[in-house]
């Protein structure tokens, strides 16, 4: 245990030290972790209704409380001049203009205490609080008519019980009280574990009031709502039958009066029916979904019905790709919708006769430590298009189009930051795989000073999902490793998403799988281009790429070291404690574990530890419950039982989607891992 501490002790030092460490002046100064803290990203372009107006959440972190603030900002986009809207103390997001740009609804912490509800009027700047509420307000939306604003939130409800304690004597001091749990899905990530409650829908008077419940019962409501034209009805996602808990795909669209009355089902399909959004000539509903065929990864596609449910159909069937984010023209006449294509997210307008026409590409999303594709966009009543774009040298700014030409970036948040360092490039590797000569979009950074000349090591960095994808944006974890001398590799292998649902599907109930090949390919490809050491090769990746970095490294001895990222590495125990159980069977596997243990054990990354030759370093967040520490926790023992080299990282207090939301832990992870890697690093080979 001593010599374990002391291991994992030396690997905190060089975190501390080398991650946080500011780096050398001058112009050519490379990106280091203490950089983590003077990032800004844009979040949540909403466009005013005359397209004047952007206003935005910046994202910027806080070396003194180690965390992400959110204030918001308004940008001229004649002009492009910005200016601070909401700041200061607190956390303030979800900005949304009024039907007539005269106000602006917020959620905001300023106050202390939860968050609420605020309006504020622009042309005076007058600002008002109209909620008093004991939980937080979500998917904020406006009436028509300007008077309401109608949100979800969570009410609490009583625990179950069973029994009862003594009772207590006045002044006595005891234990805190039972917990029981009767709920199928009691802990989710990010949140712990969960209070007993359902999220139910309101609305409010937007000049402040008594809000009013629209919904009620043992089930769950949510957003995003949409306004009848009238003012008088929304329309929002759910699932209200009785046995909501065991069906975790399933949904369907309602209206609802807001007088009372029950909830009056529009759909009734088997699949998730979600984001209704009635047209602004009130004659047709927009919605996104699918018909559940219980796959791994299905595409949810773009529908429209009139407003009293008849007439479905479905508008982008010959698009190949998941759409969201449903916004109507003006004229009643198109939708705009975002998709994923080659790991780059696009909006793209659709017809009612199911024509689709690009509209913007490159859009990114507010994640800064690894590439994955992401965006956010809004639409004004003249087609005006907000959204955020960035790409490999840069986080997300805000950009506007018109769709008939080029993004114009309105923000360049990090120009003064990294305007003067040396990054990392990132260029496109193109790959063909051994199994089935399948071409696989790969991306190479190559390290700041880079000589074609020289070989280089390489880190071979795999997606999570496993049904995501990555794509040419920014990432810290990358500058950092390209930074520290190592060329980059990451991939879309079989599995990813962007490139159709066949393509997805080629791990459906096989995962891991013919990825590997993939993987091994992009990595024979990255050696082929002459600048990368074979003698040299690292892996590492986080969630489904933690659970194909065990895998590898359970198959090949090619690398020279190995960081699993909260990896999952015994199915079965994973699908059993993680806070998705309820989907993994029937939907990535077609049985349940007691129901085919040597299925489950054939794909779980443990059933390969027995040829693991590779130091692997073990990373996870201590409030994991999507893959929760519990997988790391046997695959550390595991290697160290079997006397492979190996230590354990365990980040304090975070969850696995935020193990890098804090900057001084995802510094802190990364020099870790680079810290680790360099340890098993050989000296590097002359080139040819």
């Amino acid at each position: 245990m001593t010599t374990w501490r002391f291991a994992l002790a030396a690997l905190a030092v060089g975190c501390s030290t080398a991650a946080l460490a500011a780096p050398a002046g001058g112009p050519n100064a490379t990106f280091a972790g203490r950089d983590l803290f003077d990032l800004s990203v844009a979040s949540d372009p909403q466009i005013s209704p005359d397209g004047r107006r952007i206003a935005y959440v910046r994202l910027a972190n806080d070396i003194m409380t180690d965390r992400a603030r959110a204030s918001i900002w308004l940008i001229d986009t004649a002009t492009g001049q910005q200016a601070p809207l909401v700041t200061g103390t607190g956390s303030h997001s979800n900005p949304r203009w009024s039907p007539d740009g005269t106000r602006l609804a917020y959620v905001s912490t300023t106050e202390g205490g939860g968050a609420q509800l605020f309006v504020r009027w622009m042309a005076g700047g007058e600002t008002a609080r109209v909620t008093g509420l004991p939980d937080s307000p979500d998917s904020i939306t406006w009436s028509p008519d300007g008077r309401r604003i109608a949100y979800g939130m969570f009410v609490p409800d009583d625990w179950m019980t069973l029994g009862k304690a003594p009772a207590k004597p006045e002044g006595a001091k005891w234990a805190d009280p039972l917990e029981i749990i009767n709920a199928v899905t009691y802990r989710a990530d990010g949140a712990g574990y969960l209070k007993p409650g359902y999220s139910q829908l309101f609305w409010v008077p937007a000049d402040g009031g008594a809000p009013r419940q629209l919904t009620f019962g043992a089930t769950n409501a949510g957003g995003p709502i949409s306004w009848t034209p009238d003012s008088r009805a929304i329309l929002f996602s759910a699932n209200l039958s009785k046995d909501w808990e065991r069906q975790p795909l399933e949904s369907e669209i309602y209206r609802l009066s807001i007088d009372g009355g029950a909830p009056v089902a529009l759909t009734g399909r088997v699949g998730p029916d979600n984001a209704p959004l009635v047209s602004p000539d009130g004659r047709q509903i927009a919605w996104t979904g699918f018909d559940d065929r219980q796959l791994g990864y299905q595409n949810s596609q773009l529908s429209v019905m009139n407003l009293d449910g008849s007439g479905k159909r479905v508008l982008t069937a010959g698009l190949d790709r998941a759409v969201g984010n449903p916004l109507w023209a003006a004229d009643s006449r198109s939708i705009y919708v975002s998709y994923d294509e080659h790991g780059s997210v696009r909006v793209a307008r659709v017809g009612l006769d199911g024509a689709v026409r690009t509209v913007a590409t490159g859009l990114t999303g507010s994640g800064l430590d690894r590439p994955y594709s992401g965006g956010d966009f809004s639409l004004s009543r003249n087609g005006q298009v907000a959204l955020t774009v960035g790409d490999p040298t840069r986080p997300s700014d805000v950009g506007i189009t018109s769709g008939t030409g080029a993004v114009r970036r309105l923000t360049d948040l990090n120009s003064s930051l990294l305007g003067g360092k040396a990054l990392g490039k990132v260029n496109q590797l193109p790959v063909t795989s051994s199994f089935d000569q399948r071409p696989i979009d790969a991306w190479l950074v190559t390290p700041p000073g880079f000589d074609p000349a020289r070989k280089y090591p390489l880190i071979l960095e795999i997606h999570g999902g496993p049904f995501a994808a990555y794509g040419p944006t920014f990432s810290t974890d990358d500058q950092l490793y390209a930074a520290a001398g190592y060329v980059v590799l990451y991939t879309n292998p079989r599995g990813s998403t962007s490139y159709g649902e066949a393509f997805a599907n080629k791990i459906d109930k096989a995962y891991p799988g013919h990825d590997y090949d993939d993987l091994m390919s992009a990595v024979d490809a990255a050696i082929a281009t002459g600048y990368v050491d074979p003698a040299n090769l690292f892996v590492t990746g986080g969630s489904g790429g933690g659970v194909l970095t065990a895998w590898i490294v359970g198959k090949t001895d090619r690398f020279r070291a190995a960081a699993t990222q909260k990896p999952v590495i015994n199915w079965s125990s994973f699908a059993l404690t993680s806070d998705g159980a309820i989907v993994y069977s029937p939907y990535w596997f077609a049985k349940k574990p007691w129901e085919d243990p040597q299925g489950y054990w054939a794909r779980s990354p443990l059933s390969l530890v027995g040829n693991v030759k590779t130091p692997t370093l073990v990373v996870v967040g201590s409030e994991d419950y999507r893959t929760p520490d519990s997988e790391a926790e046997q695959y550390y023992t595991a290697l160290q039982l079997r006397g492979v080299p190996t230590a354990f990282v365990k980040v304090p207090g975070a969850s696995h989607g935020g193990i890098a939301s804090r900057p001084s832990q995802s510094a802190a992870k990364a020099s870790a891992i680079i810290a680790w890697f360099d340890k098993y690093r050989g000296k590097a080979q002359p080139a040819p």
